[in-house]
């Protein structure tokens, strides 16, 4: 079974990658991956304080997926696997995509706010040849009912 591989993060371009991903695997008998990452300059180090931080980043995380995840169940049907990780973002998604072979599509939103792609669709895209699996683009200000359209 192929798994659409996501990034879960708070901008616009996650959430509609999220709904792409989760509709083209309802359609092609798929699944979806959530990724999220904690990044490292978040957790500040010493005297336990990192493991609160990286409990309360890891609850926000999850609190959040759970709202995408109640729509992936009810709406197209599928569902997600969460998986978080600590670290560099992009460095992040590189290594979950080798670390898991079933991932068949990366998809990633493109920012719409004019200032580029985005750091993980720039970052990814230098190294597009070598990635084991698709990378799909999923502009940042397209609407659901077109996205439906698309899928």
């Amino acid at each position: 079974m192929r798994k659409f591989l996501v990034v879960l993060d708070d901008t616009r371009e996650s959430l509609n990658a999220i709904r792409f991903a989760a509709l083209r695997a309802a359609a092609t008998g798929g699944t979806v991956q959530v990724l999220a990452v904690i990044p490292a300059d978040e957790i500040q180090h010493g005297f336990g304080v990192a493991d609160v931080m990286r409990q309360e980043a890891t609850e926000r995380i999850e609190a959040h997926f759970q709202v995408f995840a109640k729509w992936m169940r009810e709406r197209p049907g599928v569902e997600p696997e969460l998986v978080i990780r600590e670290g560099e973002p992009s460095t992040e998604l590189l290594a979950q995509i080798s670390a898991d072979p079933e991932i068949g599509i990366c998809v990633l939103g493109a920012a719409s706010d004019g200032s580029g792609p985005g750091p993980l669709v720039t970052r990814l895209l230098r190294d597009v040849a070598q990635l084991p699996c698709p990378l799909t683009i999923v502009p940042g200000d397209i609407s659901l009912d077109r996205l439906k359209e698309i899928t």
